[in-house]
């Protein structure tokens, strides 16, 4: 991973991370970043290094289904210090765990249309 030298502007940041300037706006207004964005003299966002980890970080837990209010309730622990690290460990636990049963869900799913195809095939093969 390259590290970044100088910061980068909400759109440099949006094309470093595939989130939108919207997105961006958004988790800083709803509290998601850990710290807040700086600001350039002209009052324009610069996003650092650190910023750009944990957006993807972020990005991780959204794509896996995790809500905006678990993510911000982990957000709020990761501030507040390394004594809620077991507090995280837990929701990130019962998190892996949902998504796990949604994997074996989708690989059953995927294993019942598997079964179809193979039925498909020796049909077309026999005609």
């Amino acid at each position: 991973m390259t590290v970044l030298t100088e910061s980068l502007t909400i759109a440099e940041a949006a094309a470093a991370t595939g989130l939108s300037a919207h997105t961006l706006r958004y988790y800083e207004r709803t509290g998601l970043m850990l710290v807040p964005v700086d600001r350039a003299p002209s009052s324009h966002r610069r996003y650092t290094d650190a910023d750009l980890t944990w957006l993807r970080f972020l990005t991780r837990l959204r794509s896996t289904g995790m809500p905006i209010a678990v993510v911000r309730r982990y957000t709020e622990l990761v501030r507040q210090g390394e004594h809620t690290v077991a507090q995280r460990r837990e929701l990130l636990t019962a998190h892996r765990d949902m998504v796990r049963a949604q994997l074996d869900e989708v690989a059953a799913s995927l294993a019942a249309i598997d079964h179809k195809i193979t039925l498909y095939d020796k049909e077309i093969a026999s005609s």
